[in-house]
């Protein structure tokens, strides 16, 4: 037991909220002014106001502790980039011109200069903006944002804590800009960022601050000896300052590792770690290390990127431990709520009795609440909320949604046969060459098109029953005849129907599947101002019946030009979801990869030539330390295997993946025995099609040459260009051209400049090429 001094000190916060507002708000607001419909000062405002309602939230919650400085216009590392002055050359003029045009030309790119490369933030889907840094930047110290936003809180009259990410994460992110020596290493600038970082602090101190958190995801990653000594370097000099606020260093999604004991040690005030999936690891690095005498833990206890209840008696018995290795304990989720949806009080379509399983940001700031009341007052206090939440959790347990017998003996049947293309890929290449008939160079696209407001209108009087299913169905099929149109017109090879029915590539397969639930109001942001409603997989999962076969086999009706089948895969139906947390992730994905089978095969005996089985996700997901990734590499390929392997030899089998570093795991892109994948390389500059080179990989490769996530048209020139750099790694018989992803959040203006450019481009290097 504790003394009742320190477990009394216990106090609720969290790490950052959801920044969209209940509504979109910040998503709507943000369009606008791109389009010239809210003026900056009106965009200003409307994310002052969502400042404003959030902290109020949390506030009326019984949160102690405010996070500020976690709102962002498009995403946290950009705004880092900011606060240390490291624009790149070809942004200053923009940002100096006009900083809000120019902090939006960062994120995506103007017709004259490409935007900073986006890639995924850890093994989440969230997007950050990559920031390009050479021997040659400058950093200076723009503390504004950072100084108004605590501000803003304080003047509300609550205790905030500035939320900054941290300088070793910073640059263990950044990459060396154009032009830069592939091997320059931004680490080497930390002593030139530590200076900038000391003004900031500075100024958060002048301004108010009792405590900082400094965010360092990147140590829970492995790291080498001189990573570890430059963090350990860092927070020595930044503990050592004395115009400084208190100093919380956080760290999350996975074990802290090596770096626990440098940072246990660090001159700083307090550490907040993951209690979640890394409870025990951290636990016992914790207590290895004599814990954190004299200094605040923040416990992060409540799962920050799941929706389920937290099981508070298990919480509880956890941070009860925690109090005997540190002078304060305090409750937190385990990351920044940034990667759950805001409100289940909002969703109307899910069964009460289910919806009390579910905990979005709202809901998990209750949780922590409890928590710290049950820990500072005793366990008394909080009755009647461990007694539903122990409801809460039996009725989940034991609800049939969650176990089907039939799925389940399915299942378990799989042998590794089943896994197994029935011949090697030159004898599959052979027979798909002379069944498709492409030309070199063969172009195509991703698989969605732009979704037009007509088409959203549509499906939004579907659901409010002002139009019937036989009109929607009718509004799908002409838009299905423009895409086929237009791309047959531009010259594309090989087509897609351009998912006209589809509201999203996860959302749309799990209205149709078994297990899953979808929620009306659970927007997560995924980029920018690109928001995804991540479906919630409950249960045993099965297909009833065909999910796309229909719209495939009513485009192919329109050309003579093969159409492509468009699937999620496994792995990316699990990593965009909320995932059922009480069976291996394994055992799940081969429930998906079964139901995606039946619909993979029915594909084909409905005579479609090419089924492309998207897997954006597999980078994604994997595990944050390397011991950890063989497992899950194993049963992440097998998936994907499982899902395609039942198809002819003459069935070409696409995948695709996007934003993402692809080099960490090119072994496992060979695994799954594709045979043609496409992969983001429009802003890395072809950076995949080297790493597929480097490894040998023996198959058709498409490194996009259109960066869709931008509103620029790259021209004919610049796409020659990118192409002409692929066919240094992949040999023209090979290579494919297409766009780096779908293009659904593309106007039709730039969709159809860009792809007429991309064919352009392609008939121009195919005319240079040798005769065979």
């Amino acid at each position: 037991m504790t003394s009742r001094t320190a477990t009394a000190a216990a106090r609720a916060t969290v790490y950052g909220y959801p920044r969209q507002g209940a509504n979109r708000e910040l998503k709507k607001a943000i369009e606008g002014y791109w389009k010239g419909r809210v003026t900056a000062d009106e965009l200003r405002a409307a994310a002052a106001e969502l400042r404003r309602t959030n902290w109020r939230q949390l506030a009326e919650a019984g949160i102690d502790e405010v996070p500020a400085g976690d709102f962002s216009y498009y995403d946290h590392v950009l705004d880092t980039t900011v606060m240390v002055g490291a624009i790149p050359d070809r942004h200053r003029a923009a940002v100096e011109t006009d900083a809000l045009d120019g902090y939006f030309a960062m994120a995506r790119g103007t017709q004259e200069v490409a935007p900073l490369e986006m890639t995924k933030w850890f093994d989440t889907n969230y997007h950050y903006l990559v920031p390009e840094l050479g021997p040659d930047t400058v950093f200076t110290a723009d503390s504004a944002k950072q100084v108004a936003e605590l501000k803003e809180a304080l003047a509300l009259g609550l205790a905030a804590r500035p939320v900054l990410v941290g300088p070793v994460t910073y640059l263990l992110l950044a990459k060396p800009a154009p032009g830069m020596a592939v091997g320059f290493d931004p680490l080497t600038l930390l002593d030139r960022l530590l200076p900038v970082y000391a003004e900031v602090l500075a100024d958060l101190r002048a301004a108010g601050a009792e405590w900082v958190q400094l965010d360092e995801p990147a140590l829970v990653q492995d790291r080498s000896p001189a990573e570890l000594n430059a963090a350990e370097r860092a927070y020595r000099e930044l503990g050592g300052l004395t115009d400084r606020p208190k100093l919380l260093l956080a760290s999350y999604f996975d074990r802290l590792g090596d770096a626990m004991p440098l940072l246990a040690k660090a001159p700083v005030e307090g550490l907040a770690l993951d209690f979640t999936e890394a409870a025990v690891a951290n636990l016992d690095a914790l207590a290895a290390v004599g814990g954190l005498p004299g200094k605040r833990l923040v416990a992060g206890v409540v799962n920050g990127r799941n929706i389920w209840v937290n099981d508070l008696e298990k919480s509880l018995s956890l941070l009860g431990t925690l109090l005997g290795l540190a002078d304060r304990v305090d409750v937190a989720a385990s990351c920044s709520l940034l990667h759950v949806p805001i409100d289940t009080a909002t969703e109307r379509d899910i069964e009460p009795q289910i919806l009390r399983w579910l905990s979005f940001a709202r809901q998990k700031t209750t949780e922590i609440v409890t928590l710290a009341k049950g820990l500072a007052q005793g366990t008394g206090t909080i009755t009647a909320e461990l007694a539903a939440n122990r409801a809460d959790l039996a009725s989940r347990a034991n609800s049939p949604l969650t176990y089907d017998p039939a799925v389940r003996t399915r299942a378990a049947a799989v042998t590794a046969a089943d896994a197994r293309r029935s011949r090697p890929y030159a004898e599959r290449a052979a027979a798909q060459h002379a069944r498709l008939g492409l030309p070199l160079l063969p172009t195509t696209t991703i698989g969605s098109f732009p979704q037009t407001g007509e088409l959203r209108t549509a499906r939004a009087d579907l659901r409010a029953g002002r139009l019937d299913t036989a009109g929607y169905e009718e509004r799908v099929k002409a838009e299905i005849q423009e895409v086929i149109s237009f791309q047959e017109k531009a010259g594309l090879d090989v087509l897609v129907h351009g998912e006209a029915e589809r509201n999203d590539m996860v959302q749309y397969f799990a209205e149709q599947l078994t297990g899953y639930l979808a929620t009306r109001h659970g927007w997560v942001q995924s980029y920018g101002t690109r928001y995804v409603r991540p479906p919630v997989l409950a249960g045993d999962l099965s297909r009833p019946e065909p999910m796309t076969v229909r719209w495939t086999t009513y485009a192919q009706s329109l050309t003579a030009r093969p159409v492509k089948g468009m699937l999620t895969g496994p792995v990316t139906m699990l990593a965009w979801s909320f995932v059922r947390d009480d069976q291996p992730l394994a055992d799940t994905a081969r429930q998906v990869a079964l139901a995606l089978r039946d619909e993979v095969n029915d594909l084909e005996a409905a005579g479609t030539s090419v089924i492309q089985v998207d897997e954006p996700a597999l980078r994604e997901t994997l595990p944050l330390r390397a011991a950890d990734h063989a497992a899950y590499l194993a049963w992440a390929t097998e998936a994907f295997r499982l899902t395609t392997a039942g198809v002819r030899p003459d069935t070409q089998i696409h995948t695709h993946m996007c934003y993402a570093e692809f080099g960490d795991i090119v072994q496992a892109i060979d695994d799954l025995d594709a045979d043609v994948i496409s992969l983001e390389a429009a802003r890395s500059r072809m950076q995949v099609a080297r790493e597929l080179a480097a490894h040998g990989y023996p198959r058709e490769a498409g490194p996009g040459v259109y960066d869709i996530h931008s509103p620029r048209v790259p021209s004919t020139e610049e796409t020659v260009g990118l192409l002409r750099t692929g066919l240094r790694a992949i040999p023209a018989e090979r290579l494919w051209v297409n766009p780096d992803c779908g293009l659904k959040t593309r106007a039709w203006p730039e969709t159809r400049a860009s792809l007429e450019n991309l064919v352009a481009a392609a008939r121009t290097v195919r005319d240079e090429l040798p005769a065979s």
